[in-house]
């Protein structure tokens, strides 16, 4: 029986209605990660991490949007050490992995170099909003929602939670590697 793990990412950040607060940055608080065993089509692996904010704080928007409390995030890891998490329990270095679009690969780019911790990942990134597209011949990349929709798949769970998010983006590869289309790493 033939393995293939890829790591499914999506990340929730602090943000704000308009622009941020003198001096607050845009700053990880959620990782999601669903393992995906591509060679059995299914999903194997449903993970959450908080992260502690170190120059912002979570406004009543990103509340409203998230679900996510300052309260909630206060219990989270730093960011190293949810960089270490991945690292090591989710062999993110070796893994190859994907995420709904490129801002999440470039999210944590600035915030590894603005941190100085080490980036967790390896190089193999697959922009599963492109591969989708792509995949359905559409002009214009949807989100994810809408991409489930046109998949004739169902939202589980809440938008815009990082874990429930990368469930969601999870199913749409799988949905993609199901027709052929999925690139192999």
């Amino acid at each position: 029986m033939t393995v293939q793990l890829l790591n499914v990412v999506d990340v929730e950040a602090t943000c704000w209605e308009g622009q941020p607060p003198p001096g607050a940055v845009s700053e990880i608080i959620e990782i999601g990660l669903t393992v995906v065993d591509l060679a059995q089509g299914r999903r194997i692996g449903r993970h959450r991490v908080l992260v502690r904010p170190r120059r912002s704080t979570v406004s009543a928007f990103c509340t409203e949007l998230t679900g996510l409390t300052q309260a909630e995030v206060d219990s989270g890891l730093s960011f190293a050490e949810a960089c270490r998490l991945l690292a090591v329990e989710h062999r993110s270095g070796e893994r190859p992995w994907a995420s709904w679009g490129d801002y999440d690969r470039h999210q944590f780019t600035r915030q590894c170099a603005a941190t100085g911790t080490a980036y967790p990942f390896g190089a193999r990134h697959t922009n599963a909003k492109a591969v989708f597209t792509a995949a359905r011949g559409l002009r214009k990349r949807p989100g994810m929602a809408q991409a489930l929709v046109l998949a004739g798949l169902p939202l589980e769970g809440r938008h815009h939670r990082g874990e429930d998010d990368a469930w969601n983006i999870a199913a749409l590869v799988l949905a993609v590697a199901a027709d052929g289309a999925w690139p192999v790493a």
